[in-house]
């Protein structure tokens, strides 16, 4: 929490305490002009007991893999208040990314020369222009209040996004786990503000999934194990972005050329045919990310890597894990020179896991061709 730098509004006489419906209202005027595109409130006190339940379920199946910061929280994930003592309410926010000018997703996808780099990663990282804009909002709020006691969020700490994105009225839970809105589809980043202002709450909204499963159909790993169910350990976003390790050998085939997360999910989902283009230049595609060649970005040296990619969050996961990407993909590619010789450059890379990585895709083409 931050500290209260001025009289505490709640505690005023009869006559000056804050009409909180009309805060509430004029919240959610201030999160538009701030480029969000929806904020809901949710009560931070109502019992999230199922939620709680199946993330504790999840959790011991070990679906969460090597995530150890979802399991070490505990239930402070579910119970806002023993995160930020005093929270009373979680306002939810949604900011669209998808923009304007970036190749057909699609099209990248049944290109097997191309890198497809999930669509949320190709400008500026999200935390960074989602976390600022809301500390913007909490402060709008502070100042109108005199009242500092908050905590902004974005995908930063043990919070149930999605859960209390739902409970807000925001949108509703897919059968693929994301957020889903009849307006914008899934292409949106979430963040939070907790605050023990007891600001009115808004309504859940139903599910509007229907009988669709073409979400858990296409998924190239079949991750999506049940409707709301992810095994992240098949999930190619987490193999490719979360986990540190050597990508099973049985999966790689089926990643294809997604080297940095995966979208198939959000594609098919006939909900995302309203997907709104974003009007932040932050998210704009930078050096060309979205439609690149696996045998290019393969080429990047260590110094490439970090330059182009800086205030990028694909920066995050770090060198080696981008080219042990970039040789799984290179390895699904078809024959060509070019890519072999790419292959054969880093044959003896400095990293045993990028090593391994290229040797399996050598070996691929070595197949094909015998």
């Amino acid at each position: 929490m931050q500290e209260k730098t001025s009289k505490d509004p709640l505690q005023d006489p009869p006559d000056r305490v804050l009409d909180f419906i009309q805060l509430a209202g004029t919240i959610k005027a201030w999160g538009k002009e701030l480029g969000f595109q929806d904020i809901c409130i949710a009560d931070a006190g109502a019992q999230m007991t199922q939620a709680e339940s199946g993330l504790l379920e999840w959790l011991s199946n070990g679906y969460h893999g090597e995530m150890d910061y979802m399991a070490k929280h505990g239930t402070r994930r579910s119970r806002p208040a023993e995160l930020v003592p005093g929270t009373l309410r979680v306002i939810s926010a949604r900011m669209n990314y998808m923009p304007s000018s970036a190749r057909d997703s699609w099209e990248v996808i049944q290109d097997g020369e191309k890198a497809f780099i999930s669509r949320y990663a190709l400008g500026r990282d999200y935390h960074k222009v989602v976390r600022a804009r809301l500390q913007k909002l909490a402060d709008k709020i502070v100042a109108e209040t005199g009242h500092s006691n908050y905590r902004v969020f974005s995908d930063s700490a043990p919070v149930m996004e999605v859960e209390w994105a739902q409970k807000s009225g925001l949108g509703w839970r897919g059968k693929h786990t994301l957020l889903l809105t009849r307006e914008s589809g899934s292409m949106f980043f979430l963040g939070e503000i907790y605050t023990d202002l007891p600001l009115p709450i808004d309504d859940p909204v139903g599910n509007h999934c229907g009988s669709c499963t073409k979400c858990i159909d296409i998924c190239p790993t079949q991750a999506i194990i049940a409707p709301y169910r992810l095994d992240a350990t098949r999930c190619i976003s987490y193999l490719t972005i979360e986990f540190k390790g050597s990508i099973p050998e049985a999966l790689r085939p089926l990643i294809g050329n997604r080297v940095y997360g995966c979208d198939d999910c959000q594609l098919i989902c006939p909900w995302n045919k309203y997907a709104s283009i974003t009007a932040e230049n932050d998210f704009s595609v930078r050096n060309g990310l979205d439609d690149t060649s696996l045998v290019e970005l393969f080429g990047w040296n260590r110094e490439e890597f970090d330059t182009r990619l800086a205030g990028s969050p694909i920066r995050r996961i770090g060198y080696e894990q981008w080219l042990r990407n970039l040789a799984v993909g290179l390895g699904n590619a078809p024959s060509s020179p070019a890519v072999i010789a790419a292959l054969q450059e880093r044959r003896d890379d400095v990293s045993p896991l990028v090593r391994e990585h290229v040797r399996w895709a050598l070996k691929q083409h070595e197949r094909r061709s015998s």
